[in-house]
């Protein structure tokens, strides 16, 4: 999720890459790293000078027709990001305009470059705190951008300048997500008669250790705090096994040990239920397996969503709007929800977006405006990861009556 100042957010953090870079060298020490069009940018400066010039912003096709990363699924409508190329022109000027000075930072800048073909998510942060860039999924990557002299010539001439040595450099891509609510009608109940679905198992078994699938209770798409999960797969067995989930927004892995009872082909953890600990989204799943006099052998990793609960909604049925045709709901939600997540309410098919919540918190305030009148099923989206609607310990499978609100 980025903001529309993701785009100063990849100058200031070149700016501040290409300042340490320069800094190295005790002959640049006067270095002053400016983002001026370059006919304007030396004005009378006569020390060392970088000069970082954003000439050129382009759409990338390739994120055209797709919905933001991990925001919205198959069968939903939303507005694709906004997918940008960002094109820059670098220019050196040596001190008193001295060519050799010039060319040394040059050097110095296009080795930085080289070396650091990725923003780091904590650079981005430190140059442009305000800017949610650096919760982007996709990494922002720097290429050389080839310039031809005719394309140079261009360039110059429409600074209305002397031409100084210079060389073009690529960012993407950069994702600003649209501000337009996505549709997002309500999930399939049943695949297949009875709602069997689809299964199937490799033939081969590798001699190391591997989980094949995490089976959730009563099948559901996503686990709950206090979940009990099944992990299939062989070689599971050891003097310890230990489950390892990891989050990208956590520091550290959360660690649970196998419940006892385990085989070499299955065994069982549960997931602790302590909201402040977990964080709703996305985990990489692997088992870790320790015998006496061995080195620690961990799986393969499989991918488990975290899903939010919804504890309580007020007020209660029926909900009556007020003189403006509004409703402000609050839900009360385990896992605690933290400050820089995306948290959308979806009542029926609207999207409405949750009220600001600068820490973190279990109670989260709506106002849906022209609140549509009679009965609407809720769901809670957190990160892309949606609250469980569907009770699957009935046959068939039905709507959780739970999660229903009468509006008048």
């Amino acid at each position: 999720m980025s903001n529309p100042s993701a785009i100063a957010a990849v100058t200031s953090t070149l700016r501040n890459l290409l300042t340490s870079a320069a800094l190295e060298d005790p002959e640049l020490l006067d270095i002053t790293v400016s983002t001026q069009s370059p006919g304007i940018a030396r004005n009378g400066n006569d020390a060392n000078q970088l000069n970082l010039f954003l000439y050129s912003t382009a759409v990338d096709t390739a994120f055209s027709n797709t919905p933001m990363p991990g925001q919205s699924k198959n069968g939903e409508s939303s507005m694709p990001p906004l997918a940008l190329v960002l094109k820059y022109l670098i220019t050196a000027y040596g001190r008193n305009n001295d060519d050799v000075n010039g060319h040394r930072l040059m050097g110095r800048s296009m080795s930085a470059l080289h070396d650091h073909p990725l923003l780091g998510r904590s650079e981005i942060e430190a140059a442009l705190p305000d800017t949610d860039l650096h919760h982007q999924l996709e990494r922002v990557r720097i290429t050389h951008d080839f310039l031809s002299v005719d394309d140079m010539s261009k360039l110059w001439t429409s600074f209305q300048s002397e031409y100084r040595l210079s060389t073009g450099y690529e960012v993407s891509v950069v994702l600003i997500e649209s501000t337009r609510p996505a549709k997002t009608p309500l999930p399939v109940l049943r695949r297949g008669e009875d709602d069997r679905g689809v299964s199937a198992q490799g033939d081969l078994t590798p001699p190391f250790p591997a989980i094949a699938e995490i089976i959730l209770p009563e099948w559901q798409t996503s686990a709950l705090l206090g979940d009990t999960l099944r992990l299939n797969g062989h070689h599971l067995d050891g003097d310890a096994v230990t489950v390892r989930f990891s989050h990208p927004q956590l520091t550290n892995p959360l660690e649970i040990t196998a419940l006892v009872g385990g085989t070499a082909t299955q065994i069982s953890v549960q997931i602790p239920n302590n909201p402040a600990e977990w964080r709703v989204g996305f985990y990489s799943v692997e088992v870790m397996i320790s015998n006496p006099g061995e080195q620690d052998r961990g799986t393969n990793v499989l991918p488990l969503s975290l899903a939010p609960q919804v504890m309580a909604i007020a007020p209660a049925n029926p909900i009556v709007r007020d003189g403006s045709g509004d409703v402000t709901l609050t839900l009360t939600c385990n896992p605690q929800l933290h400050a820089d997540q995306r948290v959308a309410l979806l009542l029926g098919d609207r999207e409405v977006l949750a009220d600001d919540h600068p820490v973190q918190t279990s109670t989260l305030t709506f106002t849906i405006e022209d609140a549509p009148l009679g009965r609407r099923y809720l769901r809670l989206r957190v990160d892309g990861v949606d609250s469980l609607l569907v009770d699957r310990s009935v046959t068939p499978p039905a709507f959780d009556s739970a999660m229903e609100v009468v509006i008048t």
